[in-house]
C-alpha cells in the first residue's frame, strides 16, 4: 500500500510516497506555496511522477494552520474520495500521550513518536535537528514530553541579524565542514566554530539531561533516534551512539494511516 506523506513545516514541506515505512518518490516544496496550482500540492497531485503510484491515501502533520486548512481544501477539491489521515494530538493510533497540555505537542513531534514506535520500539529519545531542535521521550506507555532548543539555522541568523558586523552564514555549509582548528583567525571562522562546535556541545548535554531523567524514571537503554539536515555536524564517534533515521516524520505518518487514523481529521 502507498501512501502520499506530507511533513509540512513552517518553510519547507517534505513528502514522500511511503510504503513498508521506504520511500520510494520524494521531495521539497515550499510551505508558503502549498496550494499554488503550479508549484504546490495541486501540482504535485497531478504530476506525471505521482500518477504511476497507486495512492492508496494521503497522510499528513502541519505545524502551520493556514496550510493546514489549505492542504484539506486543495484536497477536497482534487482528490474528494481519496482517504485522509491528519496527526495531531487527538488523532495518532496506538501511541499514549502522559503530557497535561497535549494541544501543545507539535504534531511533527507527535509523528516521529509514531514511526519510532513502529520502526525501532520503545524506549527512545527521538531527536529532530531541524530549524528548532526538539528531544522528545517515547515510553513503553507513550509520549512523556521533551525538549526544545534552537537549531543551527537559527544560532547562525540570530548572530547576523541582531549585530552590526558578524555576517550571514550558510547553515547548509556547516553543516559539511570540518572544524580542523579550535581557534578562530577570521570572524567567519571564529562563528562557524562557535555555532558547530556550540551546537554539538548543546546536543550532547540535552541528551545527558534526557537520559538521566530517564534513569530516574527507571527507563534504561533507549535508542537514540536522530533525523534532521544539522545532524551533519555530530562529532564522528557519534555515529556509533545514534541511529539515522531521515524518514522518520514520514514513516510516522504512514504509520498513523495503517493504525487507521481517523480520516479526514481536523
Amino acid at each position: 500500500m502507498k501512501i502520499l506523506c506530507l511533513d509540512i513545516g513552517n518553510t519547507h514541506t517534505h513528502y514522500a510516497v511511503m510504503e513498508a515505512r521506504r520511500s520510494v518518490f520524494s521531495g521539497t516544496l515550499k510551505t508558503g506555496e502549498i496550494d499554488d496550482a503550479q508549484n504546490g500540492v495541486p501540482a504535485l497531485l497531478r504530476s506525471p511522477e505521482l500518477a504511476i503510484f497507486d495512492i492508496a491515501g494521503v497522510s499528513f502533520c502541519s505545524v502551520v494552520p493556514v496550510a493546514t486548512e489549505k492542504v484539506f481544501r486543495v484536497l477536497g477539491q482534487i482528490a474528494p474520495e481519496m482517504p485522509l489521515c491528519r496527526v495531531f494530538h487527538g488523532n495518532c493510533p496506538g501511541l499514549g500521550i502522559h503530557y497535561p497540555f497535549p494541544r501543545e505537542i507539535g504534531p511533527d513531534r507527535l509523528a516521529n513518536c509514531l514511526g519510532a514506535q513502529a520502526r525501532f520500539g520503545a524506549p527512545a529519545v527521538i531527536i529532530d535537528m531541524g530549524t528548532a531542535v526538539t528531544f522528545d521521550i517515547l515510553s513503553e506507555q507513550g509520549y512523556e514530553g521533551g525538549i526544545i532548543a534552537p537549531g543551527l539555522e537559527i544560532m547562525t541568523r540570530y548572530l547576523h541579524e541582531q549585530t552590526a558586523l558578524l555576517p550571514a552564514l550558510n547553515p547548509e555549509e556547516l553543516m559539511l565542514s570540518e572544524n580542523a582548528e579550535g581557534v578562530g583567525k577570521s570572524t567567519t571562522s571564529a562563528m562557524k566554530l562557535g555555532c558547530t562546535v556550540g551546537f554539538a556541545g548543546m546536543i550532547e548535554k540535552l541528551l545527558d539531561t534526557v537520559l538521566a531523567q530517564l534513569e530516574r524514571w527507571n527507563i534504561r537503554d533507549p535508542k537514540i533516534i536522530a533525523t534532521g539536515g544539522c545532524a551533519g555536524v555530530l562529532p564522528r564517534e557519534w555515529k556509533a551512539r545514534i541511529r539515522w533515521a531521515p524518514y522518520i516524520t514520514l514513516q510516522g505518518l504512514e504509520e498513523a494511516f495503517l493504525r487507521g487514523g481517523k480520516n479526514g481529521a481536523r
